[in-house]
């Protein structure tokens, strides 16, 4: 979608191909959900509608119609029963997904303040995703939106819909890489991007190639790409507004295609494996959203990026590999190699002493199987994961606390080196946190295990499509807004 403008006039003065409207219950009765602008009579003509057409009131239903109170056709959205900003989000999120073919939509739904108005642009705006970089889309996607709202002389409104802008397109563009073909989007070309988005920006890029990774030691994310034609790279991201708040770093796993390496994946296992780079493209988006936004917090993003690849060049299964720290592991599994790639990453991080630092990756299956494909695990300092699952809840991702036992950290011990790069049978995802967790030393950390929400590979739901969906690019920001050393 190229804009959302507001509109604080009469509806019939407001120029669209389609009006969308709202309907919710009230004391089990489907009643018509409609901003102020719509007048009484319309309102009532629109209940008569509900009744004869027995419209759903179920979030994200979509039922279009035609009333001569209206010069336009209306399509009719179900919000559900006392929406919340995320319910508004997602329903005018399904609402634009299903609108498209329409050019222009204007939206006329209750908003009782900034918050809302804030909600339903943002929906409009990841709803109106589609990616046709290599298939024409079979209906054009909605262009413009305009909210219809008598709070849209507010200034508190229009900067909740400049932020939804800047938001979504950081959701929109880690949307893009994530669902860009490995064969396009490898290491190099992952750097190049970077480079691209930080453009006219006061973000600083500076990129280690394979022969900066191995004189500066980086022995994780080297080993990780050893199988690749394609070599690694590092890319660092620093954002750093005068007078800043606090400093804080995020690592994201950037792994273009994940092949398993010579612990070879099975065939089925490796369609969707070009997502294996969704917690760097969140990273890199959620820096540039925070330098677009000027948000007064010091940020410094690294996107570890390799090709997990079997080849004769390829690491082995009992290689013992030197991480930038100076940590020894031996690694029994190809497949585990994201911790690699984040462990080099998140040592190079805790250098600079930030307030704190976040790592997000897609990093286990584990985590799939405990909290399925909507949810995302959090692990870390008690404090900090309390603050993602906070952040999460109020940007309308879903985020849920995982422990890490200490008695996992057996699992991690290896005869012959410091560390195992996997650990037992049982509890993958917290052997992984905890593995990480050795790189960070006394730095409050948390880790996002963004493995099940990152990629969506069945219906549409909500502003959701299929493929990649920007996960954690929105808690990230939420929290830069609010963080405190």
């Amino acid at each position: 979608m190229n804009t959302v403008d507001l509109h604080a006039k009469k509806l019939s003065a407001l120029k669209s191909d389609i009006l969308l409207l709202g309907a919710t219950k009230v004391d089990d009765k489907v009643v018509p959900f409609c901003g102020s602008q719509v007048s009484e009579k319309a309102d009532a003509a629109l209940a008569a509608l509900i009744d004869t057409l027995d419209v759903s009131c179920k979030e994200g239903s979509v039922t279009k119609v035609v009333s001569d109170e209206f010069s336009i056709p209306v399509a009719i959205v179900g919000v559900g029963e006392d929406p919340s900003p995320e319910a508004l989000r997602r329903a005018v999120g399904s609402a634009i997904r299903s609108l498209a073919g329409y050019s222009h939509v204007a939206i006329a739904l209750p908003a009782s303040g900034a918050e809302e108005v804030g909600a339903i642009a943002e929906g409009a705006l990841l709803g109106s995703y589609a990616f046709a970089q290599y298939k024409k889309c079979d209906k054009d996607p909605v262009e413009k939106v305009t909210i219809a709202t008598t709070l849209a002389g507010e200034k508190d409104v229009k900067a909740a819909v400049e932020r939804a802008s800047i938001l979504s397109s950081a959701v929109n563009r880690a949307r893009d890489l994530v669902n860009i073909a490995p064969n396009d989007l490898f290491p190099e070309t992952f750097a190049d991007y970077a480079t691209q988005a930080a453009k006219g920006l006061k973000i600083k890029v500076d990129i280690l190639d394979e022969k900066k990774l191995d004189a500066g030691g980086y022995g994780g994310i080297l080993a990780v790409g050893m199988g690749s034609t394609r070599p690694p790279r590092l890319v660092q991201l620093s954002y750093s507004p005068a007078k800043a708040s606090g400093h804080v770093a995020l690592v994201g796993k950037g792994i273009t295609f994940d092949s398993g390496g010579l612990s070879l994946k099975p065939g089925k296992g490796m369609e969707t494996m070009k997502c294996d780079m969704a917690g760097a493209a969140a990273v890199l988006n959620a820096v540039v959203a925070a330098a677009e936004l000027k948000l007064p917090v010091k940020v410094t993003g690294w996107l570890a990026l390799a090709e997990n690849m079997p080849s004769g060049g390829a690491q082995r299964p009992g290689d013992i590999i030197t991480m930038l720290d100076g940590t020894t592991v031996e690694v029994l599994n190809t497949d585990a190699e994201g911790r690699l790639v984040m462990a080099d990453a998140l040592a190079r991080a805790v250098q600079d002493e930030p307030d704190a630092v976040l790592d997000v990756a897609t990093l286990t299956g584990a985590a799939v199987v405990a909290l399925g494909e909507r949810v995302a695990g959090v692990m870390g300092d008690d404090e900090l994961r309390s603050d993602v699952v906070a952040a999460a809840d109020a940007a309308g991702e879903a985020f849920w606390p995982m422990p890490l036992p200490e008695e996992l950290n057996d699992g991690l011990k290896s005869p012959v080196a410091d560390l195992q790069n996997i650990g037992g049978r049982w509890g993958g995802m917290l052997s992984a946190g905890l593995f990480l967790k050795h790189f960070v030393k006394d730095t409050p950390w948390a880790h996002l295990d963004i493995a099940g929400p990152a990629f969506h590979e069945h219906a549409p739901y909500g502003y959701t499509g299929k493929g990649g969906t920007g996960f954690a690019v929105r808690t990230l920001v939420n929290l830069l807004e609010n963080f405190e050393k």
